[in-house]
């Protein structure tokens, strides 16, 4: 059994929820800096997800409701702490705490790499050149990988139906989305652009590269 007004409680807060989501999507909006109608695309299923995890985790708790209630699926940790992985596997209160930790660094991390990556892209659009150093020396698109990194992290922390049904459809948008950006710097800038590419992965580091990526995200 939980402590149903301790549950109660967690939930009707609203004004938590306006204050979250418009930090997080300030920051989203200010480091992903949406241009085009595709990545427009992308930043809105980005806010709807935002909007969705926290009107969940501090207003409405839907994804409990209708795995409780309509479903009849008994998750007492999950409807205690919104932990669903540790409640549905069995790992307890520390199972929990070992989810929210591993989701937060998964957060923590894609954070990092949006901004970082959108530094080096601003200073290289000011110089009228395409970033192939730094984070980009490693892979061709950190803020893309960061995106889905901090969504992926929150689908670990704090999972929703919803969330879990925008989570693949986000991924599959910027991985297209990195595509085209692909092709159209290779009208831009030619054979040059093209090398690099040769040169660097996508989106995860070659073997041995990942101490070079923390190592860049340190300077």
């Amino acid at each position: 059994m939980h402590d149903s007004s301790g549950f109660a409680g967690h939930y009707g807060h609203w004004g938590w929820v306006a204050i979250i989501v418009v930090i997080v999507s300030w920051i989203l909006y200010r480091y992903a800096a949406p241009k085009g109608w595709r990545e427009w695309s992308g930043a809105g299923l980005i806010q709807a997800f935002i909007i969705a995890l926290y009107a969940e985790m501090y207003g409405f708790p839907l994804t409990i409701y209708l795995l409780t209630g309509f479903l009849s699926i008994d998750l007492p940790i999950y409807t205690e702490t919104g932990h669903l992985w540790a409640s549905l596997l069995g790992y307890g209160q520390g199972g929990a705490m070992t989810e929210m930790l591993i989701g937060g660094t998964f957060v923590m991390f894609g954070v990092v790499l949006l901004i970082a990556g959108w530094s080096q892209v601003y200073q290289a659009r000011r110089e009228g050149r395409f970033v192939k150093d730094g984070l980009y020396g490693v892979i061709r698109h950190p803020q893309y990988l960061g995106i889905m990194l901090a969504v992926f992290g929150q689908i670990i922390h704090w999972p929703t139906l919803v969330t879990l049904i925008l989570f693949p459809v986000i991924v599959l948008v910027y991985v297209r989305l990195a595509h085209k950006e692909e092709r159209d710097m290779v009208r831009c800038f030619g054979t040059d652009y093209q090398d690099y590419m040769q040169q660097v992965p996508r989106f995860f580091p070659r073997k041995g590269d990942w101490t070079r990526l923390i190592d860049t995200l340190r300077m």
